[in-house]
């Protein structure tokens, strides 16, 4: 079910492009979406690792070391905590369920 404060966000990751639906400002997920193709672009660059699925998880890997590390991305992009980060996840399983 749509929420009625959900809008569609075009995002580009790696190259792809994904429609996600979200609340808020759409900057926010901009800047999410941004922060990932920068980690899978890195990891590319690091590994010469040429299997997009492979980059991504890698990329994530790195992504949850900083996080554990408290080494975070920027806290204006992360800013809204735990909630907002299971309403992302919650974008993105719906997302590759579209696909």
């Amino acid at each position: 079910m749509e929420r009625p404060d959900s809008q569609l966000v075009q995002v580009e990751i790696y190259g792809q492009s994904y429609n996600l639906r979200g609340e808020g400002a759409s900057g926010y997920i901009q800047d999410l979406a941004s922060y990932v193709d920068r980690k899978m672009r890195e990891v590319s660059d690091a590994t010469a690792t040429v299997d997009s699925l492979k980059v991504a998880i890698l990329a994530a890997l790195n992504i949850a070391d900083e996080t554990r590390r408290g080494r975070g991305p920027d806290p204006a992009v992360m800013k809204g905590g735990p909630d907002r980060v299971a309403r992302l996840i919650d974008m993105l399983e719906r997302c590759f369920a579209e696909a």
